[in-house]
């Protein structure tokens, strides 16, 4: 496969802002120090997971949906911390609520890219199924009708399945926004704000790669791969540093051998068409039961792959959810305390996850 990105430095080039986190030494209470603690530990553990014992299973759709998992996971931690803190949003930085606001939205707009792409290829799975019956019968003979119409059903399927939904043409701006969005230079002095916002940093930086990853996966391009660097004094520092090394390394072997797919699920559907194409060719006559063979085969590949997309879609919906859980929560305590969000904040919101 031909890249158009190939030979290119990574999209993102961003440094570290921990200094802009903690320009200082910082010296919490044991009551605050332990909070951190405890989050830093449970997301390191959590990209520990995340780094594949086997090579081969890096983009394959189970891989993705433990990561989508983890992701929701992290997420929920931070909006426990925010209870545990005893935090008032009253307390909060006015610019640090705007960016977290907008980074809401670009959340939730990434998540209706994927959960578009998502729709768009288990709409392909359909077409393979409908092949699958036409082929049923072992006496069709190859001139039949039905052996036309699952050769059309096929080629339709091979143009469908190298299109792209257009939404995902805005996840490379999406990315660099969340990643710009690091380098804040003003935080909040108060020692629950420091801790809040070390603790955004570490949410930040997972949602980032995680995201920077599904956007390489379903555009099949390398652009996008995160190169951020993690400053040592995170507890998760070596878990990402290693996991992003192994990741992003495996992602740009694949594309440099020409991979067709970078869905291992999705690769073991296009061997079984290949395999199919020449028995419903033009002036072929398949031998017995080989026809019903390899489409029985299709069939079950094309199940394998659907049913690990409806896994992944179910995930996507999931933190869709939690990203607009955290926001209107926010958008409802700010009211409470008689703060007037930005009125833009508010009609910029997708109206619905697309599923």
């Amino acid at each position: 496969m031909s890249l158009p990105h190939d030979g290119q430095r990574p999209f993102f080039q961003f440094g570290n802002p921990f200094r802009m986190i903690f320009p200082k030494e910082s010296y919490l209470s044991p009551r605050l120090s332990a909070l951190l603690k405890s989050f830093e530990q449970s997301l390191a553990e959590r990209l520990k997971k995340l780094i594949p014992k086997d090579k081969s299973d890096v983009l394959s759709l189970s891989w993705m949906r433990v990561a989508m998992e983890s992701l929701c996971g992290t997420h929920r931690d931070v909006q426990t911390l925010i209870t545990e803190l005893q935090f008032p949003v009253s307390d909060w930085d006015e610019k640090w609520m705007d960016v977290y606001l907008d980074n809401s939205v670009r959340l939730l707009d990434i998540c209706n890219a994927f959960s578009s792409e998502i729709s768009r290829l288990n709409q392909g799975q359909l077409v393979l199924q409908c092949v699958k019956h036409t082929l049923s019968d072992a006496d069709v003979p190859s001139s039949s009708e039905r052996i036309i119409q699952a050769r059309t059903s096929l080629d339709d399927w091979v143009k469908q399945i190298c299109s792209r939904s257009p939404k995902l043409e805005s996840c490379s701006s999406i990315l660099h926004g969340l990643t710009s969005s690091l380098y804040m230079s003003k935080v909040m002095n108060s020692d629950k704000g420091k801790v809040l916002m070390r603790a955004m940093y570490g949410v930040k930086v997972e949602t980032i790669f995680v995201c920077s990853i599904f956007a390489a996966a379903f555009s099949s391009s390398t652009k996008t791969l995160t190169g951020l660097q993690v400053s040592d004094k995170f507890l998760w520092a070596g878990a990402f540093n290693e996991l992003k090394l192994e990741i992003n390394g495996e992602i740009k072997k694949l594309f440099e051998h020409g991979t067709s797919s970078i869905f291992k699920e999705l690769e073991l559907v296009e061997s079984s068409v290949k395999k199919l194409f020449p028995l419903i060719s033009d002036g072929v006559v398949p031998a017995e039961g080989t026809l019903v063979k390899s489409a029985s085969d299709l069939g079950e590949s094309a199940e394998r792959f659907s049913e690990g997309l409806d896994f992944l879609s179910k995930e996507v919906e999931d933190f869709f959810q939690i990203v607009l859980t955290g926001r209107d929560a926010l958008l409802c305590n700010l009211r409470a305390y008689g703060l007037n969000p930005d009125p833009k904040q508010k009609s910029s919101v997708p109206e619905q996850l697309v599923r």
